[in-house]
Protein backbone atom coordinates (compact mmCIF):
# COMPACT_ATOMS: atom_id res chain seq x y z
CA UNK A 1 0.00 0.00 0.00
CA UNK A 2 1.42 3.36 -1.04
CA UNK A 3 -0.85 6.37 -0.75
CA UNK A 4 1.50 9.24 -1.51
CA UNK A 5 4.52 10.26 -3.49
CA UNK A 6 7.72 8.76 -2.13
CA UNK A 7 10.27 11.21 -0.74
CA UNK A 8 12.94 11.89 -3.39
CA UNK A 9 15.89 10.63 -1.33
CA UNK A 10 14.03 7.42 -0.49
CA UNK A 11 12.84 6.95 -4.07
CA UNK A 12 16.48 7.16 -5.18
CA UNK A 13 17.44 4.33 -2.80
CA UNK A 14 14.46 2.21 -3.88
CA UNK A 15 15.27 2.63 -7.57
CA UNK A 16 18.92 1.83 -6.95
CA UNK A 17 18.03 -1.39 -5.12
CA UNK A 18 15.56 -2.32 -7.87
CA UNK A 19 18.49 -2.51 -10.28
CA UNK A 20 19.50 -5.70 -8.43
CA UNK A 21 16.17 -6.82 -6.89
CA UNK A 22 13.52 -7.20 -9.60
CA UNK A 23 9.81 -6.77 -8.95
CA UNK A 24 9.96 -6.55 -5.15
CA UNK A 25 9.35 -2.85 -4.52
CA UNK A 26 6.97 -3.46 -1.62
CA UNK A 27 9.55 -5.52 0.29
CA UNK A 28 12.25 -2.93 -0.40
CA UNK A 29 10.04 -0.14 0.96
CA UNK A 30 9.25 -2.17 4.09
CA UNK A 31 12.95 -2.81 4.75
CA UNK A 32 13.65 0.91 4.39
CA UNK A 33 10.73 1.60 6.74
CA UNK A 34 12.36 -0.61 9.37
CA UNK A 35 15.72 1.09 8.83
CA UNK A 36 14.26 4.57 9.43
CA UNK A 37 12.30 3.27 12.44
CA UNK A 38 15.55 1.85 13.90
CA UNK A 39 14.18 -1.67 13.70
CA UNK A 40 15.40 -5.05 12.50
CA UNK A 41 13.99 -7.44 9.91
CA UNK A 42 13.59 -11.21 9.77
CA UNK A 43 13.33 -12.53 6.21
CA UNK A 44 11.72 -15.97 6.15
CA UNK A 45 11.38 -17.57 2.74
CA UNK A 46 12.41 -20.48 0.57
CA UNK A 47 15.96 -20.57 -0.82
CA UNK A 48 16.87 -18.65 -3.95
CA UNK A 49 14.32 -15.83 -3.92
CA UNK A 50 16.81 -13.05 -3.08
CA UNK A 51 16.86 -12.66 0.72
CA UNK A 52 20.62 -12.26 0.92
CA UNK A 53 20.75 -10.19 -2.25
CA UNK A 54 18.24 -7.72 -0.85
CA UNK A 55 20.33 -7.15 2.27
CA UNK A 56 23.49 -6.76 0.21
CA UNK A 57 21.81 -4.29 -2.16
CA UNK A 58 20.64 -2.16 0.80
CA UNK A 59 24.15 -2.12 2.23
CA UNK A 60 25.66 -1.24 -1.15
CA UNK A 61 23.16 1.61 -1.60
CA UNK A 62 24.29 3.17 1.68
CA UNK A 63 27.73 4.60 2.37
CA UNK A 64 28.15 2.47 5.45
CA UNK A 65 29.81 -0.71 6.59
CA UNK A 66 28.30 -4.11 5.92
CA UNK A 67 29.02 -7.44 7.59
CA UNK A 68 27.69 -10.86 6.77
CA UNK A 69 27.95 -13.83 9.08
CA UNK A 70 26.81 -17.31 8.12
CA UNK A 71 25.05 -18.59 11.22
CA UNK A 72 26.29 -22.17 11.21
CA UNK A 73 26.16 -24.35 14.35
CA UNK A 74 29.86 -23.76 15.02
CA UNK A 75 29.52 -19.97 15.13
CA UNK A 76 30.52 -18.68 18.57
CA UNK A 77 29.01 -15.62 20.30
CA UNK A 78 32.45 -13.99 20.12
CA UNK A 79 32.31 -14.22 16.32
CA UNK A 80 29.35 -11.85 16.51
CA UNK A 81 30.30 -9.60 19.41
CA UNK A 82 34.10 -9.72 19.45
CA UNK A 83 36.49 -10.66 22.25
CA UNK A 84 39.48 -9.45 24.28
CA UNK A 85 42.86 -10.98 23.48
CA UNK A 86 45.96 -10.81 25.65
CA UNK A 87 48.91 -9.28 23.82
CA UNK A 88 52.60 -9.61 24.69
CA UNK A 89 54.29 -10.48 27.94
CA UNK A 90 52.68 -7.59 29.81
CA UNK A 91 49.23 -9.12 29.34
CA UNK A 92 47.73 -6.03 27.75
CA UNK A 93 44.22 -6.69 26.44
CA UNK A 94 43.33 -5.89 22.85
CA UNK A 95 39.75 -5.91 21.63
CA UNK A 96 39.02 -7.81 18.43
CA UNK A 97 35.78 -6.63 16.88
CA UNK A 98 33.12 -9.11 15.83
CA UNK A 99 30.80 -9.02 12.83
CA UNK A 100 28.25 -6.79 14.62
CA UNK A 101 30.49 -3.73 14.41
CA UNK A 102 28.93 -2.36 11.23
CA UNK A 103 25.93 -0.42 9.99
CA UNK A 104 24.06 -3.34 8.41
CA UNK A 105 24.55 -6.87 9.73
CA UNK A 106 23.29 -9.79 7.68
CA UNK A 107 22.79 -12.86 9.89
CA UNK A 108 22.29 -15.49 7.20
CA UNK A 109 20.28 -18.60 8.17
CA UNK A 110 19.97 -17.44 11.76
CA UNK A 111 18.04 -20.56 12.80
CA UNK A 112 21.11 -22.73 12.09
CA UNK A 113 23.11 -21.13 14.89
CA UNK A 114 22.98 -22.48 18.43
CA UNK A 115 20.78 -20.83 21.04
CA UNK A 116 23.89 -19.43 22.70
CA UNK A 117 24.97 -17.64 19.54
CA UNK A 118 21.44 -16.45 18.82
CA UNK A 119 21.23 -14.94 22.30
CA UNK A 120 24.37 -12.90 21.59
CA UNK A 121 22.20 -10.80 19.29
CA UNK A 122 19.64 -9.88 21.99
CA UNK A 123 21.51 -6.96 23.58
CA UNK A 124 22.80 -5.88 20.17
CA UNK A 125 19.31 -5.64 18.67
CA UNK A 126 17.69 -3.97 21.68
CA UNK A 127 20.36 -1.57 22.91
CA UNK A 128 22.68 -1.13 19.89
CA UNK A 129 25.58 -1.94 22.15
CA UNK A 130 27.83 -4.83 23.13
CA UNK A 131 29.02 -5.63 26.67
CA UNK A 132 32.14 -7.77 27.00
CA UNK A 133 34.11 -8.35 30.21
CA UNK A 134 32.38 -5.42 31.91
CA UNK A 135 33.11 -2.99 29.07
CA UNK A 136 30.30 -1.59 26.91
CA UNK A 137 30.92 -0.74 23.27
CA UNK A 138 28.42 1.43 21.40
CA UNK A 139 27.63 0.44 17.83
CA UNK A 140 27.59 2.85 14.93
CA UNK A 141 24.39 4.49 13.79
CA UNK A 142 22.44 3.62 11.79
CA UNK A 143 22.52 -0.02 12.79
CA UNK A 144 20.25 -2.73 11.47
CA UNK A 145 20.14 -6.52 11.63
CA UNK A 146 18.66 -8.35 8.66
CA UNK A 147 18.33 -12.04 9.50
CA UNK A 148 17.27 -14.77 7.08
CA UNK A 149 15.88 -18.22 7.71
CA UNK A 150 14.51 -21.04 5.60
CA UNK A 151 11.05 -22.23 6.73
CA UNK A 152 11.04 -25.55 4.88
CA UNK A 153 14.22 -27.09 6.30
CA UNK A 154 14.23 -28.43 9.85
CA UNK A 155 17.38 -30.58 9.87
CA UNK A 156 20.17 -28.81 11.71
CA UNK A 157 18.03 -25.81 12.69
CA UNK A 158 17.17 -24.28 16.06
CA UNK A 159 13.91 -22.58 16.93
CA UNK A 160 14.23 -18.84 17.50
CA UNK A 161 13.07 -18.07 21.06
CA UNK A 162 10.10 -15.75 21.53
CA UNK A 163 12.32 -13.12 23.20
CA UNK A 164 14.39 -12.87 20.03
CA UNK A 165 11.42 -12.93 17.65
CA UNK A 166 10.00 -10.02 19.63
CA UNK A 167 13.06 -7.93 18.78
CA UNK A 168 12.45 -8.04 15.05
CA UNK A 169 10.29 -5.12 13.95
CA UNK A 170 9.12 -6.94 10.80
CA UNK A 171 8.94 -10.49 9.59
CA UNK A 172 8.84 -10.41 5.79
CA UNK A 173 8.62 -12.86 2.92
CA UNK A 174 9.88 -12.01 -0.56
CA UNK A 175 7.96 -14.71 -2.39
CA UNK A 176 8.44 -16.05 -5.90
CA UNK A 177 8.60 -13.50 -8.74
CA UNK A 178 5.88 -13.23 -11.34
CA UNK A 179 6.47 -14.66 -14.81
CA UNK A 180 7.55 -11.38 -16.42
CA UNK A 181 9.81 -10.51 -13.50
CA UNK A 182 11.45 -13.94 -13.63
CA UNK A 183 12.12 -13.50 -17.34
CA UNK A 184 13.69 -10.14 -16.51
CA UNK A 185 15.86 -11.81 -13.85
CA UNK A 186 17.09 -14.36 -16.40
CA UNK A 187 18.02 -11.67 -18.90
CA UNK A 188 19.76 -9.48 -16.33
CA UNK A 189 21.57 -12.16 -14.32
CA UNK A 190 25.06 -11.24 -15.59
CA UNK A 191 24.57 -7.48 -15.71
CA UNK A 192 24.77 -6.28 -12.11
CA UNK A 193 25.49 -7.86 -8.75
CA UNK A 194 24.13 -6.36 -5.55
CA UNK A 195 27.61 -5.50 -4.26
CA UNK A 196 28.33 -3.56 -7.47
CA UNK A 197 25.62 -0.97 -6.81
CA UNK A 198 26.79 2.58 -6.25
CA UNK A 199 26.00 4.17 -2.88
CA UNK A 200 23.29 6.82 -3.21
CA UNK A 201 22.82 7.84 0.44
CA UNK A 202 25.18 8.31 3.36
CA UNK A 203 24.91 7.27 7.00
CA UNK A 204 24.69 10.85 8.23
CA UNK A 205 21.81 11.49 5.86
CA UNK A 206 20.06 8.35 7.09
CA UNK A 207 20.53 9.50 10.70
CA UNK A 208 19.00 12.86 9.77
CA UNK A 209 16.00 11.07 8.26
CA UNK A 210 15.64 8.95 11.42
CA UNK A 211 15.49 12.11 13.53
CA UNK A 212 12.85 13.57 11.22
CA UNK A 213 10.79 10.36 11.40
CA UNK A 214 10.49 10.81 15.16
CA UNK A 215 8.68 14.12 14.55
CA UNK A 216 5.83 12.44 12.62
CA UNK A 217 2.66 12.94 14.65
CA UNK A 218 0.16 10.31 15.72
CA UNK A 219 -3.33 11.43 16.78
CA UNK A 220 -4.42 10.25 20.25
CA UNK A 221 -7.25 8.21 18.71
CA UNK A 222 -4.67 6.34 16.57
CA UNK A 223 -2.52 5.69 19.62
CA UNK A 224 -5.61 4.14 21.21
CA UNK A 225 -6.21 2.18 17.99
CA UNK A 226 -2.73 0.63 18.21
CA UNK A 227 -3.31 -0.34 21.86
CA UNK A 228 -6.76 -1.76 21.03
CA UNK A 229 -5.24 -3.97 18.32
CA UNK A 230 -2.51 -5.23 20.63
CA UNK A 231 -4.87 -5.84 23.53
CA UNK A 232 -7.21 -7.81 21.27
CA UNK A 233 -4.43 -10.32 20.52
CA UNK A 234 -4.16 -11.20 24.21
CA UNK A 235 -7.67 -12.55 24.57
CA UNK A 236 -8.21 -14.46 21.33
CA UNK A 237 -9.01 -18.19 21.48
CA UNK A 238 -6.15 -20.28 20.21
CA UNK A 239 -3.53 -17.68 21.21
CA UNK A 240 -1.26 -18.66 24.08
CA UNK A 241 0.74 -15.42 24.21
CA UNK A 242 -0.38 -12.12 22.71
CA UNK A 243 1.64 -9.15 21.53
CA UNK A 244 3.86 -7.46 24.12
CA UNK A 245 4.20 -3.70 24.71
CA UNK A 246 7.36 -3.90 22.62
CA UNK A 247 5.07 -4.78 19.71
CA UNK A 248 2.95 -1.68 20.37
CA UNK A 249 6.05 0.49 20.23
CA UNK A 250 7.26 -1.22 17.06
CA UNK A 251 3.92 -0.66 15.31
CA UNK A 252 3.88 3.00 16.36
CA UNK A 253 7.43 3.67 15.22
CA UNK A 254 7.08 1.77 11.95
CA UNK A 255 3.87 3.70 11.18
CA UNK A 256 5.80 6.94 11.74
CA UNK A 257 8.50 5.81 9.32
CA UNK A 258 6.05 4.57 6.71
CA UNK A 259 4.06 7.81 6.80
CA UNK A 260 7.32 9.74 6.43
CA UNK A 261 8.36 7.67 3.42
CA UNK A 262 5.02 8.54 1.82
CA UNK A 263 5.73 12.25 2.25
CA UNK A 264 3.47 12.86 5.25
CA UNK A 265 4.17 14.18 8.74
CA UNK A 266 1.18 12.39 10.26
CA UNK A 267 -0.01 8.78 10.56
CA UNK A 268 -3.18 7.48 8.92
CA UNK A 269 -5.24 4.49 10.11
CA UNK A 270 -4.38 2.76 6.82
CA UNK A 271 -0.68 2.91 7.74
CA UNK A 272 -1.37 0.98 10.94
CA UNK A 273 -3.65 -1.57 9.24
CA UNK A 274 -1.12 -2.19 6.46
CA UNK A 275 1.87 -2.66 8.76
CA UNK A 276 0.19 -4.62 11.56
CA UNK A 277 0.55 -8.13 10.00
CA UNK A 278 4.25 -7.59 9.22
CA UNK A 279 4.88 -6.08 12.64
CA UNK A 280 2.74 -8.20 14.98
CA UNK A 281 2.12 -11.61 13.39
CA UNK A 282 5.48 -13.15 14.39
CA UNK A 283 5.10 -11.99 18.00
CA UNK A 284 2.12 -14.27 18.67
CA UNK A 285 2.57 -17.65 20.32
CA UNK A 286 -0.29 -19.90 19.22
CA UNK A 287 -1.62 -22.88 21.14
CA UNK A 288 -0.71 -26.38 19.90
CA UNK A 289 -3.16 -27.55 17.29
CA UNK A 290 -3.87 -24.07 16.00
CA UNK A 291 -3.17 -24.34 12.28
CA UNK A 292 -3.56 -20.63 11.57
CA UNK A 293 -0.63 -18.31 10.99
CA UNK A 294 0.10 -15.29 13.13
CA UNK A 295 -0.58 -13.02 10.15
CA UNK A 296 -4.08 -14.44 9.66
CA UNK A 297 -4.82 -13.92 13.36
CA UNK A 298 -3.79 -10.27 13.05
CA UNK A 299 -6.01 -9.90 9.98
CA UNK A 300 -8.91 -11.21 12.07
CA UNK A 301 -8.13 -8.68 14.81
CA UNK A 302 -8.06 -5.84 12.29
CA UNK A 303 -11.54 -6.84 11.11
CA UNK A 304 -12.87 -6.81 14.68
CA UNK A 305 -11.27 -3.65 16.11
CA UNK A 306 -13.13 -0.49 15.05
CA UNK A 307 -11.13 2.02 13.00
CA UNK A 308 -11.12 5.57 14.40
CA UNK A 309 -13.19 7.94 12.29
CA UNK A 310 -12.22 11.23 13.94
Amino acid sequence: MQTGKMRPEIETVVQNMERAIVGKREVIVLVLTALLAEGHVLMEDVPGVGKTKLAASLAASCRGTFSRIQMTPDVMPSDITGFHMLQGLDGKREFKRGAAFCNILLADEINRASAKSQSALLEIMEENQISIDGITYQLEKPFMVIATQNPVETYGTYHLPEAQMDRFMFKLSIGYPGRENELDILRRQYQLRADELQAVIGCEQINDLIREVKQVTCAPCLEEYIVDIVEATRSLPGVRLGVSPRGSIALYRSAQAYAYLQGRDYILPDDIKYLAPFCLGHRLLLLPGNTRSGDSVIEQVLEQVPVPVK
